[in-house]
C-alpha cells in the first residue's frame, strides 16, 4: 500500500481512482465492509482503491474537550487499512486550517485535482468540512458535475446468527472497551482490541514480592482502555513472537486504594528475560473479572495464581 503523507504531493492514479474518506478509527467490521465495497467497485471499472483519512481525530480540534479517545493509533491504522488490500492511503493532517475549510474546498482539491475521483463511497451518515456540512447528499451534487459518482452505504457486518445485518461504530466499539467487555469489541473488530507501549519500569514489585514479574506498558493516553479489571489476553514483542498473558489494567488498590496510578501490566506466562525498553503489543482476548482490593499480599498471590491458570486455559493454544 503506497501512504501519502503531504496533500501537496498527490498525483493522480493512472485511470483515476475510487476514494473513500473518513476517521477509520479501529477499522472495524463495518469498515471492512464499506472498504470490500470499494475495492468491487473499483475493479469493475479499473480504478485504484484509495483511503483519505487524518493524522488525528478531527475532533482532537474542533471539540477537544469532548473528543474521543482513540481504538488505534496512525500506525497501526495504516496497518489495518493495508491488511484490507486498499492500493493508497492518504493521510491528511488536520489542523486548524483544515478545520475551517469548507466541504467544497476538500472535494475540488482532494478528490478532484489531487486523486482524480471517479467513484466516493463513505457511510451513509457520513460528514465532512467546516460546519460538518458536507455529506452524501453535496458529495453526489458535486460529484454531477466534476464526474465522480456516489454511494453512502451501511456500516454493517453480518450476524454470527444469520443474514441479518448488524450495524457497527467506533463509538459503539469504545463504549464496548470502556465497559471491559472485551469479547463484545472483538466481535465489532473482527479481532481482539490492541493496544500499544513501551515496556517502563514499574514499582518492581510484581516479581520481588508478588512472584509474578509483569511488562508495565506506557500507554499513549489518547487510547482506549479497556475497564479497570483483569484479563487473558497476547503479549506481542518486536520480534512477532506472542505470549499468552494475565493483563491488569487498574490501580493496584491493594497497595494504593483508589489513588494509585492506572497501570497496564502484563504477566507473560512461562517466560523469562528482560523486556524493558521494547515497543510491546498487548491483545485484549477475555476479562476474567473486576479489579479488587485485598486484605492481605498473600490472597492476592493467591487470585493472582488463579488468574493465570484461568488465562491459561482460556487461551488455549
Amino acid at each position: 500500500m503506497e501512504i501519502v503523507t503531504d496533500s501537496a504531493q498527490l498525483a493522480p492514479p493512472a485511470g483515476g481512482s475510487a476514494v473513500t474518506i473518513g476517521a477509520y478509527d479501529g477499522v472495524h467490521l463495518g469498515h471492512r465492509a464499506l472498504l470490500a465495497e470499494l475495492r468491487a467497485r473499483a475493479q469493475e471499472s479499473g480504478l485504484a482503491t484509495v483511503v483519505v483519512t487524518f493524522d488525528r481525530h478531527p475532533a482532537t480540534v474542533v471539540r477537544p474537550a469532548s473528543a474521543p479517545l482513540l481504538l488505534c493509533d496512525l500506525d497501526q491504522k495504516l496497518e489495518l487499512l493495508a491488511s484490507a488490500g486498499v492500493d493508497r492511503t492518504v493521510v491528511v493532517r488536520f489542523d486548524e486550517e483544515r478545520a475551517n475549510e469548507t466541504a467544497e474546498e476538500f472535494v475540488s482539491r482532494e478528490l478532484v485535482e489531487g486523486l482524480d475521483a471517479r467513484l466516493v463511497v463513505v457511510g451513509e451518515d457520513f460528514h465532512f468540512g467546516h460546519g460538518r456540512k458536507g455529506n452524501v447528499a453535496l458529495l453526489t451534487e458535486m460529484g454531477s458535475v466534476a464526474g465522480f459518482e456516489v454511494d453512502g452505504v451501511s456500516l454493517s457486518s453480518e450476524s454470527d446468527d444469520g443474514p441479518v445485518s448488524v450495524p457497527v461504530s467506533s463509538t459503539r466499539v469504545r463504549t464496548l472497551v470502556s465497559e471491559g467487555d472485551v469479547e463484545g469489541a472483538a466481535v465489532l473488530l473482527g479481532r481482539p482490541h490492541q493496544v500499544r507501549g513501551l515496556v517502563v519500569t514499574g514499582d518492581r514489585r510484581g516479581g520481588s514480592e508478588l512472584g509474578f514479574p509483569t511488562a508495565n506498558l506506557a500507554v499513549p493516553g489518547e487510547i482506549c482502555l479497556p475497564a479497570p479489571g483483569i484479563y487473558a489476553g497476547w503479549y506481542e514483542r518486536p520480534d512477532g513472537t506472542r505470549w499468552k498473558s494475565a493483563v491488569s489494567v487498574g490501580r493496584r488498590p491493594t497497595f494504593y486504594g483508589a489513588d494509585g496510578e492506572l497501570l497496564v501490566e502484563a504477566f507473560l506466562l512461562d517466560f523469562t528475560g528482560d523486556l524493558y525498553g521494547e515497543q510491546a503489543r498487548l491483545s485484549f482476548v477475555h476479562r476474567l473479572r473486576d479489579e479488587l482490593a485485598f486484605d492481605s499480599v498473600d490472597a492476592l498471590v493467591a487470585q493472582m495464581g488463579k488468574d493465570v491458570e484461568r488465562a491459561r486455559e482460556l487461551l488455549g493454544n
